[in-house]
């Protein structure tokens, strides 16, 4: 392959400059150098193999021709080695973590084939040699500055001076030696000599080095500096036992690790030209993971000991079991064995090559503690020592509890075994504090869990509302919101058990809005932080798990007229005061004289129990224990009802609430409202009753859904065609209608009937009687809906043409009337939907239904029913709400 002699003059234009250690040396144009990076890569290649040129360096050399004075790396970082196929294809399986071998990084590189700019003070020890250049700058009698170079013979000539030999001298003997004869012979004049450019020096690196060879490098490098330019040792090599080696024979070994570990450099000696540094393989290593300052794999010399073995992982963390050092080494045959190891003691363990030391942590919980949870001012662990008990922890009540805190039941959890388990003492914080009961001792890693009187957070934060007037008492609201993220899980942890998380239930559009949530509905998060149900929430699971056929689930039950019915830990000797203090207390409505104790028992097969007691006998002199899974039962007092009320509104003498006993019937109330006014109209009274209110609310959810489903199940019927069908949105809106209906809840009565006055009256229940009505309603399938002017000589068909007739999908067979007190009659054959009354003909406030063909809604016959019970409910709601005005 021929080249131009443009290019190959620029080629050995460049390898001048690149080699030339000059600071005045020429260099190429920026024109030049782009001149060469577009000769084609062969050709590049070619040229840099015959003259000796690294065309990495000399990229990164023309890189920073532009500014010859800027500094340039001594070393370059290692390329990449290009991934195998098995490498890539095994590239994102999980891979098991390998430790590092220790020192490696630090002098990994790519070697460089050219000398260094190196712009460090010369020290005054250095020696010169041939080629280095001194510079001497004359001031007083005459001035001038000269550069002068030492020659191959070793002399120095200074212009207008005889030469003198100056090799083998240091640094500071050439300053003196030139100052004295500058003085000597050019009087009144006096010198400042240093260094210029030194002469670069060759050396060999070989043994594991990463590319051994020879290297130009400056005369002051030392060994650290001639593992940097050849790239490093490979880890095969050998970092603590490198050689210096001068005309063969041994200058000095360097330890690495002096170095690395504890800054000594003392052996980094200064290297001179000729010299060799051998790195040897490395012999004895040993590799240390686990609870220790430094992982890595350590190189071993003979006489390191487990000292000097702890000094290279940098000693042992925190929580590390220096009494347990698992050790896997090779025995004599070649095999891996265990063995363990306490580092605690003085030699006690001796390294050898291919030892793998883990050091296992100790156990993260806590020991010698007293941990306390809950509605306390300072929650955490506390020490503790023999015969602590609990007035020790807690000895000033506003100072050391929440204003939440429930002072008569608290728990004691508390470990037995070794597998784990728990047991329960159940206390009350007051009776120890006020030394009514024996204070209780505690053992090593005990819990105290401290619960709130309070079951929800609303209630929970009104009370911290009221109370939290100064900076502290903000900080104890803040202390509960923390709780959850710190306290609780070390709390969980402690028993044993992760909490679940529960994903939230979602919520679909209901009409009982007005019908009362029960407790199992209420969501989770809106029990108080410190409540029963939350803190007692991991204890019962841990209780439930630790059930045993020999060791029943120590659980028992309360329920009926305590604040807080449900599941308890049952702890030793428990009985019925322990069960109503784990309830929140008895209710007012609480009947103490009669208590049912419901107890499993199992002989054969499983039978229920049931063991009735005096509780206030009980309560003085316990002779109950309970058991595993009893169920206290505490009933409420009879005809107990804090209080029942009832609302008549309307046509009365003295409308408004009263409260009444239970048992009371209608008559009853109706002489204490002073009776009916004279405008009163009695047969369209409406009275509506929450049981009934909640019951057509079910049979409205009932229809809807069974109504949807027929929807459905019709639009997939093959005979159905598009005159007869409904539209889409048209069934829907009617279906959003009826599910948007409020259940009224009215109850049909009849004052001229005994069992009407005899009626019972319930907590809600409502009398609505409105004046007099001399009209009759049309609605419907009529052409102008309207209300007429009674007529008693006017028939149903006479109203229906007073309202302009029937429209041409009215059903006429289905015509029906609702009385003024809600009743409902069919005409045509006499049958009735409600209480019938004896009468056919109208009466003033009756209402004539003419309701839709079911025909023209693809027979689905549920339509007239919905049709129905839209206008009964309609028409009584206006009629309420007409006399609340």
């Amino acid at each position: 392959m021929k080249l131009s002699k443009l290019t190959v003059f620029f080629v050995l234009f460049s390898l001048f400059v690149f080699n030339a250690g000059s600071v005045n040396a020429a260099t190429p144009s920026q024109k030049q150098i782009e001149q060469f990076k577009k000769l084609p890569k062969a050709q590049q290649e070619i040229l840099a193999k015959r003259y000796g040129i690294d065309l990495n360096s000399a990229a990164s050399q023309s890189k920073s021709m532009g500014n010859v004075n800027q500094e340039e790396k001594s070393i370059l970082p290692r390329e990449e080695e290009s991934e195998s196929l098995d490498e890539s294809e095994n590239k994102y399986k999980p891979k098991q973590e390998e430790l590092e071998p220790f020192g490696y990084q630090i002098f990994a590189g790519e070697p460089m084939t050219f000398m260094p700019t190196e712009l460090a003070a010369v020290p005054d020890s250095y020696q010169v040699g041939v080629g280095d250049s001194v510079k001497i700058n004359l001031y007083g009698k005459t001035s001038g500055e000269y550069i002068v170079e030492i020659d191959r013979e070793g002399r120095l000539a200074i212009p207008e001076l005889t030469p003198i030999h100056v090799v083998g001298l240091t640094f500071k003997e050439l300053k003196d030696l030139i100052g004295e004869k500058i003085s000597q012979e050019m009087i009144g004049v006096k010198a400042f000599i240093s260094m210029g450019q030194l002469s670069p020096m060759r050396v060999m690196i070989v043994g594991e080095s990463y590319k051994p060879g020879s290297y130009t490098v400056s005369p002051l490098a030392t060994v650290t500096h001639a593992l940097f330019v050849s790239g490093g040792v490979r880890e095969n090599g050998s970092l603590r036992k490198i050689q210096v080696k001068r005309a063969g024979k041994l200058i000095t070994t360097l330890d690495l690790y002096d170095l690395l570990l504890f800054g000594d450099s003392s052996k980094d000696i200064v290297l001179k030209p000729g010299d060799v540094v051998f790195i040897p393989p490395a012999t004895k290593k040993i590799k240390i993971k686990g609870a220790v300052n430094r992982e890595a794999v350590f190189e071993l010399k003979e006489s390191d000991s487990k000292e000097n073995i702890e000094a290279m992982f940098g000693g042992f963390q925190a929580n590390a079991n220096k009494e347990k050092v698992v050790v896997s080494r090779y025995n004599p045959d070649g095999r891996r064995v265990t063995l363990n190891f306490n580092f605690e003691q003085p030699s006690s363990y001796y390294p050898l090559n291919g030892d793998e030391i883990l050091v296992n942590a100790k156990s993260t919980r806590y020991q010698n503690t007293v941990t306390v949870v809950g509605a306390v001012t300072q929650p955490g662990h506390y020490e503790w020592k023999e015969g602590v008990r609990i007035g020790d922890i807690f000895q000033s009540p506003r100072e050391d509890f929440l204003s939440i805190a429930d002072y008569s039941y608290s728990l004691i959890i508390r470990e037995v075994g070794f597998s784990g388990d728990i047991d329960v003492l159940q206390f009350s914080l007051q009776d120890v504090l006020e030394g009514k009961a024996n204070d209780i001792e505690l053992q090593s890693n005990d819990a105290v869990v401290v619960f709130s009187r309070y079951q929800f957070k609303e209630e929970e934060n009104q009370l911290l509302d009221n109370f939290a007037y100064s900076k502290e008492q903000l900080k104890l609201r803040e202390n509960i919101k923390l709780w959850e993220e710190y306290e609780r899980q070390n709390f969980l942890l402690y028993i044993g058990v992760e909490e679940e998380e529960k994903e939230e239930e979602k919520k679909r559009p209901s009409i009982y809005s007005e019908i009362e949530q029960s407790q199992d509905d209420v969501d989770s998060e809106d029990y108080a932080v410190f409540s029963r149900e939350k803190l007692l929430a991991p204890i019962l699971a841990k209780l439930k798990q630790q059930a045993t056929p020999k060791s029943p689930v120590k659980l028992f039950s309360i329920e009926g007229q305590v604040k807080f019915p449900g599941t308890y830990p049952l702890s030793q000797h428990a009985g019925l005061s322990e069960a109503i203090l784990a309830g929140g207390g008895l209710l007012e409505s609480a009947l103490v004289s009669k208590v049912e104790v419901t107890r499993l028992v199992y002989e054969g097969e499983k039978q229920v129990e049931h063991v009735a007691i005096n509780g206030e006998n009980e309560l003085q002199a316990p002779k109950l224990a309970l058991q595993s899974k009893d169920t206290v039962n505490i009933f409420p007092k009879p005809n107990w009802q804090e209080r029942v009320q009832v609302k008549i509104l309307g046509e009365v003498k003295f409308p408004g609430t009263y409260t009444i006993s239970r048992g009371e019937t209608l008559e009853s109330v109706i002489q204490r409202v002073g009776g009916f006014s004279e405008f009163a109209h009695k047969e369209g009274s409406i009275f509506t009753r929450e049981s009934v209110k909640r019951k057509e609310a079910t049979h409205l959810q009932r229809l809807t859904e069974e109504l949807r489903r027929n929807i459905i199940t019709s639009s997939f019927q093959k005979n159905t065609t598009a005159n007869n069908s409904l539209s889409y949105a048209d069934m829907d809106k009617i279906l959003k209608d009826l599910s948007n209906v409020e259940a009224l809840g009215r109850l049909i009565i009849d004052f001229n009937k005994e069992s009407t006055m005899a009626l019972q009256l319930e907590d809600g229940d409502a009398l609505y009687i409105p004046a007099l009505q001399e009209s009759v309603s049309v609605i419907g399938e009529v052409n102008v809906a309207a209300t007429h002017i009674y007529d008693s000589r006017k028939s149903i068909e006479d109203y229906i043409q007073a309202s302009g007739g029937l429209k041409k999908k009215a059903d006429d067979e289905r015509i029906y009337v609702i009385k003024a007190n809600g009743s409902v009659y069919v005409p045509n054959s006499g049958s009735w939907f409600a209480v019938n009354s004896g009468v056919n003909d109208l009466s003033p406030g009756d209402t004539i239904v003419v309701p839709l063909d079911a025909h023209y809604l693809d027979n689905l016959t549920l339509w007239s029913t919905a049709t129905q019970i839209v206008y009964q409910l309609g028409l009584a709601a206006a009629s309420i709400a007409s006399l609340s005005k």
